[in-house]
């Protein structure tokens, strides 16, 4: 089995974790049970002792209109599409100018902003067990029962470009801090928002060591510098401990553990 070695103060977008052996996956073959797939780790804290990991390798990195619709390997950079979508002008992938991360892991969490989801879009996925439609996943918010890894994903093609929509993402996420992190800590409670809950128990701007729940909007968890693991969890699990106790709502992480 290919290996590659990440330091994931570097790679993840969080700037934490060890330096360790990453395995590969390169067919259908090579995908071992036990191992965790990341990607690119724009949504991820790792932790100092994580669980045995793998990522897609790059011959899963592409992008082809084929039959009439338009097929992307898991792979594949989020800018890298939305960029090939202007070139070739496709619609409705425009809000992916401003998600990071790579395609199999914003299919997996039903990525999106506001109204706009991959899943408004998707036909079907390729995964190590064989492929699936839509109406055979079950999905929602920032959520997918899908317990494979995906090596390809196949959308509608429709032409029509909107730069409108990209000036529209943009604004969106204007009021999203800069210093690394993983963007949304938790996920929306249904009726509310987890930063104006976070507000609300007085952790906005509270320093852990070099971690906090940021100025700028309370559900970004960010790295001041040098963050640690402890740090980071410490704040995660008192923001959970004072918000159910203020107010019997139980956050749930927007963000993935990874940790053994």
């Amino acid at each position: 089995m290919k290996t590659k070695q990440l330091n994931f103060k570097k790679y993840s977008s969080f700037k934490i974790g060890p330096e360790i052996e990453v395995a590969l996956l390169e067919d259908d073959f090579s995908y071992v049970e036990n191992y965790y797939l990341i990607g690119s780790c724009n949504n991820t804290l790792v932790g100092n002792n994580p669980p045995p990991l793998m990522m897609l390798s790059k011959m899963y990195d592409y992008i082809k209109i084929e039959d009439g619709v338009l097929k992307v390997g898991g792979a594949t950079p989020s800018g890298k599409v939305a960029s090939f979508c202007k070139k070739h002008d496709i619609a409705n992938l425009e809000f992916l100018s401003h998600l990071p991360g790579k395609l199999g892991g914003l299919v997996f969490m039903n990525a999106g902003l506001k109204e706009f989801e991959i899943f408004n879009v998707l036909l079907d996925v390729a995964t190590t067990d064989g492929k699936k439609n839509t109406d055979e996943i079950e999905y929602g918010y920032r959520y997918t029962n899908i317990d494979k890894p995906i090596l390809e994903a196949t959308f509608k093609l429709t032409n029509g470009f909107s730069l409108e929509k990209v000036e529209m993402f943009k604004k969106m996420r204007s009021n999203q801090p800069s210093t690394p992190s993983a963007g949304s800590c938790f996920k929306n409670p249904k009726g509310d928002y987890a930063g104006r809950l976070i507000e609300a128990v007085g952790l906005k701007g509270v320093m852990r060591g070099d971690m906090c729940f940021s100025e700028e909007h309370a559900n970004f968890l960010v790295n001041n510098g040098n963050g640690v693991f402890e740090d980071a969890m410490w704040l995660i699990n008192e923001a959970k401990r004072r918000v159910q106790e203020e107010f019997d709502i139980l956050l749930e992480c927007e963000i993935i553990i990874l940790e053994t």
